[in-house]
Parts: C-alpha cells; sequence; structure tokens
C-alpha cells in the first residue's frame, strides 16, 4: 500500500531565512504537493531565549511568497510535554543519563584524548559516577546535562537521494539531548514530532547525515516507526562559502524586497546543484514535476546571484501585461500594456520599470550631444498624435535630409529624449513620450 507522504521544514525562528533554507522548504512542499500529501512547517522555538515571533511571522510570508504555504503549522515550544514524556521514558530505560562536566572540562578531555592519537568523543565518565558522586557535585551547584546511551553498532539506510547510507556510532561521542536548563537541543523533539504527528519522509541537508543516525536509533528505542530520510546537498555561494543568517542579502526577505520574481528564485533553489537545467517554468506546479531526487548532485550546489538576475530577467521578458498590471499599479507606473511590452524586454526586475516609467513621463534632463542636430531633428518631427510608424518615418526623413545613419543618427536622438546612452528600443516609447516632450527635450529644454 502507498503511503500519502506528509513531510515538514522545521526552521528554527532565529533570524531571517536564506535561499538554502528556500531549498529545503521546496523540495519538502513540492514533493508533497506531487504526491497529494501534506506539508507542516514545524517552528523549532525551544530555544526560547534566541526564538523570536517577528522571525516566525517573517518565515510564514516568506514561504507564502515563494508559492510554499503550509498544510499545518506547529510549535515546538506548544509541545514540552510530549519531550518530557519521552526523556523520562529513556531515563526509565538507561538510555538517557546525567553528566556533570563543564565545557571547559570536555575541552581539556578532549585535547587530551587528541594528543594520545585517541578520537575525540565523550568517555562516558558519567555512567560511573555513583549516587553519593551526583549528590556531592549537584551540592557544589552543578546541573546535570542529559546523554543518549549510543548502541555502539553501524546503521545503516537507504537515503532517498545518497543511495545506501551507513554510519558507525561507535566513533560517535553520545548526544547531549538536554541541557542543563532543562532545555531540549534539536534531536530529541525532532524525533518526538516525527513520530506524533506522521511525519512520512524527512527531507533535509546533508550535514544531517550523522544525526539521522543517531535519530534511527532513538526511534527504535522509543518503539516509533522510523520515516524515509533524504539528504540533499548544500546551495554555497559562487566562491564556495557556506550560506547562513549573517548573509542577509540572501534572505528571502530581501530578495522579495529587491524585486526578483518568487517563481525565479524557486525554480534556482530547486534546480541548480541537479541534472535538470536552471529554467524558467510556467508556474509551482511545472517545478514540482522536476522534483526528482535521484538528479540530485552528491556536490555541493553553488547560488550564483548572477544566475539568479539572468533567470529573473527570463521570468520578467516573458510576463504577460496581465500578470504585472497590479504590481505596476502599486509602482506608479502607467502606459498601459503599450508601456509594458515596450520595456519588459530591457528589465532585470520588474521594478526597474518605475524607472523607465519616470523617462516617459518625465521631467528629463535632455543630454545634447549635437545641438544642430537635434534643432534639425525637432523641424522634421511628425505632427502628432505619434503612433507606431513615427519614429521609423521621422528617422527616415532625417537620414535623408543629414546624411546620417546607424549610431549618428539615433544616439543623438536617444540621448536628448531619454537622457540615457541605452534602454529600450524608442520607436514604441515614441507614442507614450508624446510630440510636446519630445519638441522640449530635443531643444535642451526638461520635459
Amino acid at each position: 500500500m502507498t503511503t500519502t507522504p506528509k513531510v515538514r521544514f522545521a526552521p528554527s525562528p532565529t533570524g531571517l531565512i536564506h535561499i538554502g533554507n528556500a531549498r529545503t522548504a521546496l523540495l519538502n512542499a513540492l514533493f508533497a504537493r506531487r504526491e497529494g500529501g501534506a506539508f507542516v512547517l514545524r517552528f523549532d522555538d525551544t530555544d526560547q531565549a534566541r526564538s523570536r515571533e517577528e522571525y516566525a511571522e517573517a518565515i510564514v510570508r516568506d514561504l507564502a511568497w515563494l508559492g510554499a504555504a503550509p498544510d499545518e503549522t506547529a510549535r515546538q515550544s506548544d509541545r514540552v510535554a510530549l519531550y518530557d514524556a519521552a526523556a523520562d521514558g529513556l531515563r526509565a530505560a538507561g538510555r538517557l543519563y546525567a553528566c556533570y562536566e563543564t565545557q571547559d572540562e570536555l575541552e581539556r578531555r578532549r585535547k587530551r584524548q587528541l594528543a594520545r592519537g585517541l578520537p575525540p568523543i565523550y568517555d562516558r565518565a558519567a555512567l560511573a559516577l555513583t549516587d553519593e558522586d551526583r549528590a556531592k557535585l549537584e551540592a557544589e551547584g552543578r546541573k546535570p546535562h542529559w546523554r543518549y546511551k549510543l548502541d555502539p553498532v553501524e546503521i545503516v539506510w537507504n537515503d532517498m537521494v545518497r543511495g545506501e547510507c551507513r554510519v558507525d556510532c561507535a566513533s560517535l561521542s553520545d548526544p547531549v539531548l538536554v541541557r542543563e536548563d532543562g532545555a531540549y537541543l534539536y534531536t530529541l523533539p525532532s524525533v518526538v514530532d516525527d513520530a506524533e504527528m506522521g511525519i512520512t519522509h524527512v527531507i533535509r541537508g546533508e550535514d544531517h547525515v550523522t544525526n539521522t543516525a543517531v535519530q534511527l536509533q532513538i526511534f527504535d528505542a522509543l518503539g516509533a516507526p522510523a520515516p524515509a530520510f533524504g539528504h540533499h546537498n548544500l546551495l554555497t555561494t559562487a566562491s564556495g562559502e557556506g550560506l547562513s543568517k549573517r548573509l542577509g542579502h540572501l534572505s528571502l526577505s530581501a530578495l522579495r524586497e529587491a524585486g526578483y520574481e518568487p517563481l525565479a528564485v524557486a525554480a534556482l533553489a530547486v534546480l541548480v546543484g541537479t541534472s535538470e537545467a536552471v529554467r524558467p517554468v510556467a508556474d509551482i506546479d511545472a517545478l514540482a514535476t522536476l522534483v526528482d531526487f535521484s538528479n540530485i548532485s552528491r556536490s555541493p550546489a553553488k547560488f550564483d546571484e548572477h544566475e539568479l538576475e539572468n533567470l529573473n530577467a527570463r521570468f520578467v521578458h516573458d510576463m504577460p501585461f496581465e500578470d504585472a498590471r497590479e504590481r505596476l499599479e502599486a509602482l506608479g507606473v502607467g502606459g498601459g500594456a503599450a508601456f509594458w511590452e515596450a520595456v519588459r524586454g530591457n528589465l532585470s526586475r520588474l521594478p526597474e520599470a518605475a524607472d523607465w516609467w519616470s523617462v516617459v513621463a518625465g521631467p528629463v534632463t535632455p543630454v545634447i550631444e549635437d545641438a544642430g542636430f537635434c534643432e534639425t531633428a525637432a523641424g522634421f518631427l511628425p505632427e502628432g498624435p505619434f503612433d507606431g510608424a513615427s519614429w521609423g518615418a521621422w528617422t527616415q526623413a532625417l537620414k535623408a535630409a543629414t546624411g546620417r545613419k546607424g549610431r549618428a543618427l539615433f544616439m543623438p536622438l536617444r540621448l536628448a529624449l531619454t537622457g540615457r546612452d541605452h534602454g529600450p528600443e524608442l520607436a514604441p516609447l515614441l507614442p507614450l513620450i508624446g510630440r510636446e516632450a519630445c519638441l522640449k527635450r530635443l531643444r535642451g529644454e526638461p520635459g
């Protein structure tokens, strides 16, 4: 019997999520969308000192903008009783044990082990403590942190992305599951939630491979069925630097505010580092059909901001006016479909249309390269109102009268009419600028 997928994205609301987080969120959301399953947003907010509601709200907005709104939302801070029960059960089974070493003591111990050529893993010294030892340490003011006692076995699973994975747990330190202040680290709440919420597939970055081996042991200790796991490659910057929340300009909020198209961001986040070409897609459903975990590379995927710029431009160039209308109006851009068709081929991002609308609507300070030629051009300017044929008729008349052609003919006109040496074709812009403004600009007057 085929299981209907239920997947989750579990960010910590301690900052804005970035393009690398978007990769994980989208791989989950699109897999669920394609398979008719459910996508859960689960906030890993057990670190109450660093978690912020404004970040949680921003994550919700960012996912909705991407087209990956969740079917269900949960907060780990509301589920602590479940973790308490699981921890108590593990203590009773002898799998969770109290440790009293400070960070300095642990660091010194690791250095001694390295100096002796031994692996720097926890030596389980706390298991040798007697009740009297523990009472003495607690009387000194020490509070225990709690480690999970790993079985020294090799954990093997068939990864959705990487194929067969093997981790020798004998090479790992017993992981801390509960801090001295009683707060839970990621590992135990994640297992408890995945089991209690019926998560069927855990799709996350390859930096969690070792965690998965640990968590598979905990699933077994709790008597809970484990989900399938898939570990995708991580995004880096073009220079190979790992992505992090400190790269604020790559946060989804910053990309949205900079005017990038959500589908361009989503397509790049999903397709880069796979055997699929990075390309525009019709919609989020079309992108979902391209999610194939067997096509994901084992090498890190490089996120190139220039590639996003180029991909975004392709989306804008193909965008129908009706799709752009409301956003153009919100920017104060007029001119309707005629203006959009005239300028969209020169835009990298839709908000740039406002800049070209200011050229059309004026006032523009003209750049007069050849005053005599511009005065002549003003004399040959057709009577209005202009239409699509006006530019061709005007420039042909000027060419015949002056003998100019090519750049010598067109560049002085462009500089005078737009104040710029580049931009959209002037034939469709001329009717939008209008005859009166053209005359002013050709004579060196702001218009």
